[in-house]
């Protein structure tokens, strides 16, 4: 059954789809916007927004009901020393993020999208469909085929469109696996725990405490797996003993939640080239989620609009537009960090030391200001000068140490000049019959 022909193919309705769908569908085009759920559905996810998608929304004019307004936050290192990060307001973010459940939010962006005019399915996109200009649509698993002149894939981080369009290099990914659940309390601030499951043996990742709008606290713990996608389980049957720790701490009273939900991340954008052709990824498809502390729905609601501006602008080439985009907002601080992540990692001992310098009682206030700016990618529009400068530093230094190596030469290969026609001429499109769906497990 054909559905007909579409401006735009959105494949997932989550924060980058919806906010893709409701600008494209805002500008004029006919939107088809796909997702396997029905809405609201839930999601795996510390249900943290940043102060960029708070300023994006406003930007849009999509008010969201019941978020929690949420500014400074605490991280408590390995010795349970303290540090607070102040949230600064910037030239173009304000002084505060919020918090909501993800099955609020992704409910409400899609409805948005749905109300500007974007037609939604509720079906599995399931087998290509190719023409001379390459991948141009899926056939739904119901048995209608969308086609498009645009295909943005929205689809998670194992995107069903990526792997179709042949965009993914799976030796070199970064992936991260994160499990959370809820605790019946009211919790004040946000708390990041940089957590020793054994002394002087990091857990490779963090544990989270963040309030909820409803009373309740949302706690989990989410870690790097690097290229491999074994060790997921290990988040799982580890947050009981983090939830204790959490009570030693004074920061629960709650035994660890009986009900949890996780799920696969792609960290730092390396090894997904993020466009071609027709077909641009967006937040998790494309791998941006800062590598260092895990934040990705500003990133995939940004990404999303500049995917519509992008096929808005130049619908027969979109892809030299938003990786352009992608080049100049995103590409600066994940090259630095993906390098970092993928050196520390392996390292539990240096993991511990660096968490004990950074929240050591003297060193972590001094730093704090200039570590929260670094550490949230918000140095592009930072206000206050002097941890303004010295974000600019760690991001000088950052850059210095990972200026060589082959994940900076990756970079340089699909994000710098003359990568879009580099990639054009090294990544064919090709017919792909066994695309993997993505990976969402209950725990």
């Amino acid at each position: 059954m054909k559905a007909g022909h579409f401006d735009a193919l959105v494949v997932g309705s989550g924060p980058a789809g919806s906010i893709a769908a409701t600008v494209l569908a805002r500008g004029g085009a006919r939107v088809a916007l796909v997702d396997k759920a029905k809405f609201p559905r839930d999601k795996a996810c510390g249900d943290l927004v940043g102060p960029r998608g708070v300023q994006l929304l406003s930007d849009l004019g999509i008010t969201i009901p019941g978020a929690l307004k949420v500014d400074d936050m605490i991280v408590i290192g390995p010795t349970a020393r303290r540090v607070r990060l102040p949230c600064y307001p910037g030239r173009t973010y304000p002084g505060h993020g919020f918090a909501l459940r993800r099955v609020d939010f992704d409910a409400a962006l899609r409805k948005a999208a749905v109300d500007a005019g974007a037609e939604a399915f509720i079906d599995r996109a399931a087998d290509p469909l190719w023409g001379d200009g390459g991948l141009e649509g899926f056939a739904l698993s119901r048995g209608t085929e969308v086609r498009a002149d645009v295909i943005i894939g929205a689809d998670g981080a194992s995107s069903r469109v990526a792997t179709a369009a042949n965009l993914v290099d799976p030796s070199r990914v970064l992936w991260g696996f994160a499990v959370r659940g809820y605790v019946e309390e009211a919790v004040d601030l946000p708390y990041i725990v940089l957590w020793e499951h054994a002394r002087w043996r990091a857990f490779p990742g963090y544990g989270w405490l963040f309030p909820g709008p409803d009373g309740c606290g949302n706690v989990g713990l989410g870690l790097g797996t690097l290229s491999s996608r074994a060790g997921a389980a290990t988040a799982a049957r580890e947050l009981p003993a983090f939830v204790r720790t959490l009570r030693d701490y004074g920061l629960v009273a709650s035994a660890a939640p009986a009900s949890t939900l996780g799920g696969w991340l792609k960290l730092g954008m390396v090894g997904t080239n993020p466009a071609r052709g027709r077909v641009l990824l967006t937040g998790d498809a494309a791998g941006l989620v800062n590598p260092l502390q895990g934040e990705g729905i500003s990133q995939a609601m940004n990404s999303g609009r500049a995917a519509a501006h992008a096929a808005l602008a130049d619908p027969g080439q979109p892809a030299k537009h938003y990786r352009a985009y992608l080049a100049s907002t995103y590409a600066p601080y994940h090259a630095k960090t993906a390098p970092a992540h993928r050196a520390l990692l392996p390292r539990p001992r240096a993991v511990s030391a660096v968490g004990r310098v950074l929240t050591a009682p003297a060193l972590g206030s001094l730093v704090a200001p200039g570590w929260s700016i670094f550490w949230n990618d918000l140095l592009d529009g930072a206000r206050p000068p002097v941890p303004r400068a010295a974000a600019a530093v760690a991001a000088g230094i950052g850059g210095t140490v990972t200026a060589r190596g082959r994940m900076r030469e990756w970079f340089t290969a699909n994000l710098g000049p003359g990568s879009e026609e580099a990639n054009s001429a090294s990544l064919p499109d090709e017919p792909v019959t066994n695309v993997p769906t993505a990976d969402r497990r209950r725990t």
